[in-house]
């Protein structure tokens, strides 16, 4: 590997766990400022207190997440958008370039593909472009692979999922984010079919923190590499104390129920 990618993947990913928690803030553009991500700088200040390994945004929001003191995170800046007014919000176009990235002092760069919209061959040649930019530089991309598309019957059934993952690493990804399948032994068989770290998504906002807790662990126990969630994470009641929860999850193999308990009264 490129000595200057393995130095960007250890400021996203732990050295010694090479596990992480990224916390994307690029929702904005999607769907607007929703609660969580309207103060950049008070979110991100939360979730590094809290021990979160990188955060995930768009360039134009590096300046304002930008804190100038304290302790440092990960940056991952993300190339693709569409939002949600569109009449095809499934159609990811890049907004940005490696170049852009590296510009921004960003440690690596991701892309969101949508298999199986009618836009697919599109957001795969973006991906194509952008992993082969990248390894010119020596930059990881992280690839965000969902299936959304009218013949997908569920985009978190094992097989398509196994199938997202391969799509990542074999068009160049570094690290590939998917939806988790629900299960630990049919994530399992998604980690197996990848050679690179698969992290998974945390999708809409869930009501029980011990749900999220415990999908985390599960994902971990079959073998992912952690997670890259947003809403889950800067909507909390606290969102520093749940990276805390999270980091013993994720980093030392802590049980659901004593990662809990750091969070009582916070649920």
């Amino acid at each position: 590997m490129h000595i200057g990618k393995a130095i960007r993947l250890e400021r996203i990913f732990n050295r010694d766990t090479k596990r992480t928690i990224i916390v994307p803030m690029d929702h904005g553009t999607t769907v607007g400022p929703i609660p969580g991500i309207v103060d950049m700088r008070k979110t991100v200040g939360a979730v590094v207190d809290g021990g979160a390994n990188a955060v995930l945004m768009h360039k134009g929001l590096v300046r304002c997440g930008h804190r100038s003191k304290g302790k440092d995170i990960g940056l991952i800046v993300h190339l693709s958008a569409s939002t949600t007014l569109s009449p095809f919000p499934n159609a990811k176009t890049l907004v940005g370039s490696v170049e852009d990235a590296i510009r921004l002092g960003a440690d690596a760069v991701s892309v969101h593909v949508n298999l199986g919209d009618e836009t697919e061959a599109k957001m795969l040649a973006d991906l194509g472009r952008i992993t082969s930019s990248a390894e010119g530089w020596g930059i990881p991309v992280l690839a965000m692979i969902y299936a959304r598309g009218p013949k997908v019957r569920s985009e978190f059934d094992p097989e398509i999922v196994a199938h997202c993952t391969r799509v990542g690493v074999e068009l160049g990804a570094d690290v590939v984010k998917v939806p988790y399948t629900g299960d630990i032994d049919t994530f399992g068989h998604v980690v197996d079919s990848c050679c690179v770290p698969v992290v998974i998504a945390g999708g809409p906002k869930l009501d029980s923190t011990r749900a999220f807790l415990q999908m985390v662990h599960d994902s971990i126990a079959a073998g992912g590499s952690g997670l890259s969630v947003g809403r889950n994470v800067f909507q909390h009641k606290n969102p520093s104390l749940l990276c805390q929860a999270l980091s013993k999850v994720v980093h030392e193999d802590v049980e659901v129920e004593d990662a809990l308990s750091m969070l009582e009264g916070q649920e």
